[in-house]
Order: C-alpha cells, then sequence, then structure tokens
C-alpha cells in the first residue's frame, strides 16, 4: 500500500477526515451517545451497556480521545468521560460548514 499523502490537502481537511474516520465506527457512535446521556461515565459502565470487552472499550475510547471529544478524570481507580463541549461544538461547525458549501448542482 502505498505512502498517504495527508501533507498536501489542508489542516481542516485533514481534521475533518480525521473525525469522519473517528465517527464511522458504530461502537464509537454508540460510547458519544451513551456518555452524552450521563453526568460522567466509568468505563465499566460502558463495557456493560456496549457489550464489548473493557480493552475493545479502552481502544475506542483512545480513538474518540485522539480528536479532542472527550475529557476525562480520574475518581479513585476509575476514569471518568465526559463530553467536551467545545470540541463538540466546533466539529460539528466544521461537518455544518463543509456540508453547506458542496455544490449540488451536479447531474
Amino acid at each position: 500500500m502505498g505512502a498517504t499523502k495527508t501533507h498536501i490537502f489542508s489542516i481542516r481537511h485533514n481534521e475533518l477526515a480525521q473525525a469522519a474516520k473517528v465517527m464511522a465506527h458504530p461502537a464509537r457512535i454508540a460510547i458519544l451517545e451513551f456518555i452524552s446521556k450521563q453526568d460522567s461515565c466509568i468505563c465499566t459502565d460502558l463495557v456493560d451497556e456496549i457489550g464489548l470487552a473493557q480493552p475493545t472499550i479502552s481502544q475506542h475510547l483512545n480513538e474518540i480521545k485522539k480528536i479532542g471529544l472527550l475529557k476525562g478524570t480520574f475518581e479513585g481507580k476509575n476514569l471518568c468521560y465526559c463530553i467536551d463541549q467545545e470540541k463538540w461544538l466546533e466539529l460539528q461547525q466544521f461537518f455544518n460548514s463543509f456540508f453547506s458549501s458542496i455544490n449540488q448542482n451536479c447531474c
């Protein structure tokens, strides 16, 4: 497989593509949806809710954290997550801007 050429695209293009890649997995959508309905979330809650193994949940959480959508705090031995509202709104604006700028006049 050839080398990626992400460097030839704008920062905006790369950020949007990375966010889309993270959001393209159904487990990550389920995780974000579950966390958004909680005040905070402990990883074991996610295991029970989503039905995946704890290491798998942790891998998905790490991917979501890479684009800045999650904030976490330690409570004893547990890590609690919540959605970073600022980043969420920023991504929402990015996607809205992208979708509204696409010319729909082609055949």
